[in-house]
């Protein structure tokens, strides 16, 4: 995955501060052993609640280039609780490099008692970029950097939902993950012209370092190019590239087991992928019991991602957190990949304050410590999920979980001990396909379970295709595989459904 690098020219002036700037620290920080970061919060920080935390107010007055002639303007976020080690940002200019440095009087610490003593020598916690994306007079929250190395972006009318990782290593695996962090920033000031933001960081874990270079475009969609060079110290069983995270309670696929006047809670509700064949494949969702693991073996992939594809306020009416308005987070790798494959992790969660949902790219050829790794890819953070697909192919437009059941002579249902589920496939092209098509389906289904009905008809409503599979789960124990896709004779007319049925044991 070796691509180019550029270097990035501050200001127009001829000094420069680029990547390789960046990597040259992360090569030698990997060279010497690993030191973890030491703490310097005083207890009145470290043991303060989380409301008491969230009094820790930034004071507009004090954001960096609040008076500069540019759109763009830098925050910061205190220290205190689990964020208790600081963070070094610095600002590239036209003569330098320098450091923003921490000073309490950036801060309103509410009705929150502190000692000036307990103030001396903190720094960051982390910072978030404005940028009036809504108005023009008025600066919305564009980007957010807080914690390890997460981040989180939104663009035009959207509220933050999932996140964007800067590298996963060992993420699901029996030995523990390793949380690999941003340890420096530099940030270039932008130019009144200038409608994105260049940001470079510094990753240090216990067994790995890099060097970032992110260009954040806010607009409708906003978008994140990033350039990243990695180095392992050690051996790395499994390094998750571009990876996203986020959160999945309950859906239509898998309903609330407690009475809920929300019928739908998560930031995202299937994995899309466009692999190096062209093929578009998509799997709901699932808040399993046990910790599971799925793979998609891909080579050189187009892209990946998270996404929200209901958009409709009914299926969630949710007036606080609006999951009809968090983004969908979609993966577009630059150059070639080569062989891997698009991992999803999904772990039991009993509330929506975790994030369960994992997803990324494990290359098949693992790096040798010592040596980089470069890679390059174009996150999307969108609301437009039929702009990100392919529009000859009909996209799954919800699963839908049900009771299986069948039709007594007195038209009354009796559940038959199946469980059914009714996917809805939609898209410009069965939108112009009479209802009588000759369209079928291709299924295919693991063998712990038995197919009793594979059912399609024409959905006038949608102008699309419903599908009704029902089958009866051999030992519910185990998971069940399913794929499906529609198909006029021997032309593909979707992409494929890709669906497990979690374990209920």
């Amino acid at each position: 995955m070796a691509l180019g690098l550029c270097m990035s020219l501050v200001a127009g002036h001829g000094w420069a501060f680029g990547l390789d700037d960046v990597a040259a620290k992360a090569e030698k920080l990997a060279a010497q052993g690993y030191a973890a970061p030491q703490s310097n919060l005083p207890p009145v920080f470290r043991n303060m609640a989380f409301a008491d935390y969230q009094q820790l107010r930034f004071r507009g007055e004090e954001a960096r280039w609040h008076d500069a002639p540019t759109p763009f303007k830098l925050q910061f976020y205190h220290q205190g609780m689990h964020f208790d080690v600081p963070v070094k940002i610095n600002e590239i200019t036209a003569k330098g490099v320098e450091e923003i440095r921490y000073e309490p009087q950036m801060f309103d610490f509410g009705k929150v008692q502190i000692e000036p003593a307990a103030l001396e020598n903190l720094g960051f916690a982390g910072f978030k970029v404005l940028y009036p994306l809504n108005k023009a007079d008025k600066s919305d929250e564009l980007m957010t950097l807080l914690g390890a190395s997460y981040f989180r972006v939104v663009g035009k009318g959207q509220v933050y939902g999932l996140s964007a990782r800067g590298l996963a290593i060992d993420t699901a695996l029996p030995s523990g993950e390793e949380f690999p962090r941003f340890r420096e920033f530099w940030v270039e000031r932008p130019q009144a012209d200038r409608r994105n933001l260049v940001i470079y960081a510094l990753l240090d874990s216990p067994r790995a370092t890099g060097a970032y270079r992110m260009v954040v475009t806010p607009g409708k969609d906003s978008t994140v190019d990033v350039q990243a060079r990695v180095y392992l110290r050690e051996p790395v069983e499994k390094l998750g590239i571009a990876a996203l995270t986020s959160m999945y309670l309950f859906g239509a696929n898998q309903p609330s087991g407690l009475l809920n006047y929300r019928p739908q809670l998560h930031d995202s509700e299937g994995l899309a992928i466009h692999t190096g064949s062209g093929e578009w494949i998509w799997r709901p969702l699932n808040n399993p019991r046990r910790l599971a693991v799925s793979s998609y073996s891909v080579e050189n992939p187009r892209g990946f991602g998270l996404l929200q594809r209901t958009r409709d306020f009914g299926r969630y009416e949710d007036l606080d957190d609006r999951y009809d308005l968090r983004p969908s987070g979609w993966v577009e790798p630059r150059g070639d990949w080569g062989k891997g494959r698009v991992e999803l992790i999904e772990i039991p969660t009993p509330d929506e304050t975790n994030d369960n949902i994992v997803a990324f790219w494990v290359p098949e050829q693992r790096p040798e410590p010592g040596a980089p790794l470069d890679f390059e890819y174009r996150l999307h953070f969108t609301m437009d999920e039929p702009g990100l697909h392919d529009p000859a192919l009909a996209w799954v437009d919800q699963t839908r979980l049900s009771t299986g059941d069948v039709k007594q002579s007195n038209l009354i249902r009796q559940p038959d001990g199946s469980t059914a589920l009714i996917v809805d496939f939609v898209g410009p092209n069965l939108a112009e396909l009479p209802a009588d098509a000759p369209v079928s389906t291709r299924v295919s289904i693991g063998e712990n379970a038995e197919l009793v009905e594979n059912n399609l008809r024409h959905n006038p409503v949608t102008e699309g295709w419903r599908l009704t599979l029902r089958l009866k789960v051999r030992d519910p124990r185990r998971p069940v595989e399913l794929r499906a896709a529609l198909v006029e004779g021997e032309k593909t007319l979707s992409e494929t459904w890709s669906y497990q049925i979690p374990n209920h044991e």
